[in-house]
């Protein structure tokens, strides 16, 4: 594989005024396809997130660096967009609006952008809600907003935040196949943050385990299962023994921390 994502040696200390330094990542090496799927897992506080922002763009770290297809990372760039755990949809705006922002920040002529958000609102469920607002959504209606607002510019990386973390279990797992169906057509490439275990094995060609803080790649289990996926499969002794491994090797994190 030929990384089209490639952080090395990733290491960043939060100085926070008037406290003590806190060392977030220290040594964290990530790789990631042009097309891969990629999830991250590990304690919390292990530095998940900060790393997300840091392929984002939106801070920088003190040691190694992130590249893209062959680029350093030095801020935001148009090929990356970011989903969130809690929405980030503008209350005033309807869900067409909400779409077309992006579109609109970039003087996309009106005509195209009301074009394609449509398209990518049909992508993602919402065909008659075009006119709603957020308030009149429920949770799930809010993360495929969401989604397709990240699609919308056609960026080549997806970054998830824990994007379904807010919602309830039958929502989550409809998010899920949903989510996977939306990538295995669009081919993004896709750097994903769970606490889920099961979310992770379900929906990822590899999960990256980070060890508990300062952060830095503790395995790569390679998830060797057969695409389409299914709710099903998570009923397979196959994805059992990848969720227990996974479990096995957070475990010891966890440990660690205790001790």
């Amino acid at each position: 594989m030929i990384p089209y994502i490639r952080a090395r040696e990733i290491g960043l200390t939060f100085r926070p005024k008037n406290r003590e330094p806190v060392r977030a990542i220290k040594g964290l090496d990530v790789e990631v396809g042009r097309g891969e799927f990629v999830t991250l897992v590990g304690p919390s506080g292990c530095g998940k997130s900060t790393f997300l922002n840091i392929v984002l763009g939106l801070l920088r770290p003190d040691t190694g660096e992130v590249q893209i297809d062959g680029r350093r990372i030095t801020g935001p760039g148009p090929e990356r967009a970011m989903v969130f755990q809690e929405f980030g949809l503008l209350p005033w705006r309807t869900v067409l609006a909400n779409v077309e922002l992006g579109l609109e920040l970039r003087a996309v002529p009106a005509a195209e952008r009301h074009r394609r958000s449509l398209e990518l609102i049909q992508m993602v469920g919402l065909t008659g809600f075009e006119r709603h607002y957020p308030h009149e959504l429920s949770g799930g209606m809010k993360q495929r907003v969401g989604l397709a607002r990240a699609l919308a510019t056609d960026p080549e990386v997806l970054l998830m935040d824990e994007p379904f973390a807010a919602l309830d279990a039958q929502t989550r797992d409809l998010m899920q196949t949903e989510l996977l169906q939306i990538w295995e057509k669009s081919k993004k490439t896709v750097l994903f943050v769970t606490h889920s275990i099961e979310e992770a094995a379900y929906l990822s060609d590899r999960v990256v385990i980070i060890s508990a803080r300062p952060g830095r790649t503790k395995e790569i289990i390679k998830i060797d299962l057969p695409r389409p996926r299914d709710y099903e499969m998570r009923l397979t002794p196959q994805f059992n023994d990848l969720k227990l491994r996974i479990w096995e090797t957070i475990k010891e994190e966890l440990l660690v921390r205790a001790g």
